[in-house]
């Protein structure tokens, strides 16, 4: 049985890496085109219209043009993306709600895995 994670029915930002997250690490290096990750364009999908999706890339502008290209190709939504961001941790910071929601949630995935909980909107 898929991981359930509950959360409020307020809209979300969500913020994914792209190689070996939502794409093959590497792959438009190491074999010369990207490749999806089964699951990551079907849960990004299944995301209320609301939310919004933005993309961090360590990739460098000279394969913005291509990147862009792949992902419109595949139908890949987001809202952003964003180039030039350093390899280290990725770190959120965020306040809490008064009625003590808290309001920035992290998962780390397996390089080329893309399993995340199934989120249940309740409130």
């Amino acid at each position: 049985m898929k991981q359930q994670m509950k959360m409020s029915t307020l809209s979300k930002t969500w913020v994914f890496d792209l190689d070996g997250t939502l794409l093959k690490h590497n792959g438009y290096k190491i074999d010369g085109k990207d490749t999806l990750l089964p699951g990551a364009k079907e849960y990004l999908d299944a995301l209320p219209e609301g939310d919004v999706v933005l993309i961090l890339t360590s990739r460098t502008e000279e394969y913005r043009e291509e990147t862009l290209l792949f992902l419109k190709e595949n139908g890949i939504r987001y809202d952003e993306i964003l180039f030039n961001i350093p390899y280290g941790e990725r770190i959120v910071v965020n306040d809490k709600k008064p009625s003590g929601l808290a309001t920035a949630v992290a998962f780390n995935l397996g390089r080329d895995q893309f399993e995340l909980p199934e989120i249940v909107r309740e409130g």
